[in-house]
């Protein structure tokens, strides 16, 4: 009988909990409707573009959002793009406030939200910018303001790029864990860290040539936006001349040393508000749910964006990946919709599976023999995230877009002495054929599965190189020459063919509508949002398991588990992945 008394407490406990949670998520919910953001911005407003934002391809659609202290969810790359175009006419917004304490988005991304300030800056309106310690990439996005202030015992982080990664192999060894690696190119470098205790001379000379031409494009237009000479600002980089706030000022970087209080109320001043607080700052989130409405479009005609972000696998979409069921079934639905004049496809992505990036692939061949089909690539597109872009009617980059690295690996790893030496565990068992046919982790390979699996990867390279070259309208050959897992900038790319332009996503867009022959259209954006039920509890979920480990581990530890668990789960799957990530110093 106690024993029943407690389990009836408890579950009677726990349903009066979700009725509570459920409660208070619907009258949050509700309310977010009662609120109208376009009356609350008013007429004396300036948007605020807080740069250490991370924006993802897509808008947050998280339910905890009205319970959070900024109320709104947090707007998609095109979405920051649009409204930043929209407010440039939008006679409520008097000019652009950036936070450049940080950035927290990638080189694609942080072009085309530069890109849209330099429009912005057209109408004749103002962009401050502020940091009290204004990082590189942070700067670059802001060099473009009309005035750029550091606080005066802060500055700017006036330093170059750097690419680095843990390299495992001595850690490998000492636990006799053998992995087992096979790969096509010789700079497909995705599993050099397991098989080398350093940086090989091929990944080094990949690596120094992107990072050089990235460094020369954030020079020269930092440059250009400052009225500098873009050799006194590699100078400063070399020889490491700007230490402090002051030095900032002297070779222009900014144009003087203020606090955020000061900046503020200069900006009061510029739009003739007699003190800041009769200014209304408007957060991105705020002013996307103000002015989303106008971005539909009209007309019956539609595009379809697709938003394609993170590693590509099999199974169920889910956050941060390109799931296989999900995303054909998108892209067969936009095929088969016979309003849908278009597809543009917004991809972010390092790549993953190679039978997935095929399957994608063959989605996208389809859908281009019924109307055209346009690629925009985000801050990466390579490896897999190219092979699935590859066949395209059109493709578009920006400068410092990562792509390229069309190339293959595979490896599983043989933990067979681990198990016997430290575990003393020992594995044994039968098979019916002459050879065993399972690959297994408990044991090593023999000579016909190494070669088998040799011989899988440089098929999939074949297929790979095959459909770029055809794609590209040129011969496996060169494709073969400038690929062998060779990583490259966008602008490097336009000029080696792999892509036929230099623009953002609204480039991409307004590609297809020409191609489909398109005065107007609407625009129809995929995926569609979940169920609330569905993303309330993902989100609670995922966002539990991303704190804990960061709590646990620290942010570097956190990157080296996320590392290890995408190693564990690419073993024996042939991939067609990007192997690092590109960091910049400080």
């Amino acid at each position: 009988m106690r024993s029943f008394l407690k389990i009836f407490l408890a579950s009677f406990l726990a349903l009066v909990v979700f009725v509570v949670v459920f409660f208070f998520f619907i009258a949050g919910y509700v309310s977010s409707f009662a609120r109208n953001p376009e009356e609350e911005i008013g007429s004396r407003a300036v948007l605020v573009l807080d740069l250490g934002t991370s924006f993802a391809e897509k808008a947050a659609n998280d339910p905890l959002a009205a319970f959070s202290d900024t109320r709104y969810n947090t707007p998609g790359v095109y979405d920051v793009i649009r409204m930043i175009r929209y407010a440039k006419t939008d006679s409520a917004i008097r000019g652009i406030y950036i936070k450049a304490n940080a950035n927290g988005n990638g080189l694609g991304t942080t072009e085309e939200i530069r890109n849209a300030l330099l429009d912005f800056k057209k109408s004749g309106k103002f962009i401050f910018a502020y940091g009290d310690v204004i990082p590189l990439k942070a700067y670059y996005a802001a060099s473009i303001a009309d005035k750029i202030y550091c606080n005066p015992k802060g500055g700017v982080e006036w330093k170059g790029l750097t690419s680095s990664s843990p390299y495992l192999k001595g850690s490998l060894d000492k636990l006799e864990i053998q992995p087992e690696i096979f790969y096509a190119g010789k700079f497909k470098s995705a599993t050099e860290p397991l098989r080398a205790d350093k940086m090989s001379d091929a990944n080094r000379l990949q690596l120094t040539e992107i990072l050089g031409d990235i460094f020369n494009h954030i020079l020269d237009q930092s440059a250009r936006a400052r009225n500098q000479d873009s050799s006194l600002l590699r100078r400063c980089v070399d020889e490491q001349l700007v230490q402090t706030a002051g030095d900032a000022v002297k070779y222009k970087l900014v144009d003087g040393l203020k606090y955020n209080d000061q900046v503020l109320e200069e900006i009061a001043g510029k739009i003739k508000s007699e003190s800041v607080t009769q200014i209304n700052f408007v957060p991105l989130g705020k002013y996307f749910e103000a002015v989303k409405t106008k971005f539909k479009g009209s007309g019956k005609d539609r595009i379809a964006l697709i938003y394609a972000e993170g590693t590509i696998t099999g199974g169920k979409e889910s956050r941060n990946e390109i799931g296989q069921d999900a995303y054909r079934q998108l892209i067969r639905k936009a095929r088969l919709d016979q309003d849908t004049r278009a597809i543009v496809l917004r991809i972010n992505s390092g790549g993953g599976s190679a039978l997935v990036s095929e399957n994608l692939w063959r989605e996208l061949t389809l859908a281009k023999k019924e109307k055209p089909v346009v690629i925009s690539f985000g801050d990466v597109s390579a490896s897999g995230g190219y092979y699935v872009s590859c066949n395209a009617d059109s493709i578009f980059a920006d400068p410092m877009t990562i792509t390229g690295s069309i190339g293959v690996f595979s490896m599983l790893f043989n933990t067979q002495t681990f198990f016997r030496n430290k575990l003393g565990v020992t594995f044994d068992g039968v098979h019916t054929a002459k050879q065993p046919d399972a690959v297994t982790m408990y044991q090593p390979l023999t000579d016909l599965q190494k070669k088998f699996m040799q011989n899988d990867v440089d098929s999939i390279y074949h297929d790979f190189t095959s459909r770029v070259a055809d794609g590209r309208h040129t011969s496996r050959e060169y494709i073969d020459s400038i690929g062998q897992g060779r990583i490259w900038s966008g602008q490097k790319a336009l000029q080696l063919g792999l892509i036929d332009r230099i623009g953002g996503v609204q480039d991409a867009l307004d590609c297809a509508a020409r191609l489909a022959k398109l005065k107007t259209y609407r625009l129809r954006e995929y995926p569609e949002p979940e169920n609330w039920l569905d993303l309330l509890l993902n989100s609670y979920t995922e966002s539990v398991k991303a704190k804990t480990i960061r709590e646990d581990l620290g942010e570097q530890g956190a990157r080296w588990y996320q590392m290890m668990s995408d190693y564990q789960s690419m073993a024996g799957t042939p991939q067609t992945r990007l192997p690092f990530e590109f960091s910049l110093i400080p």
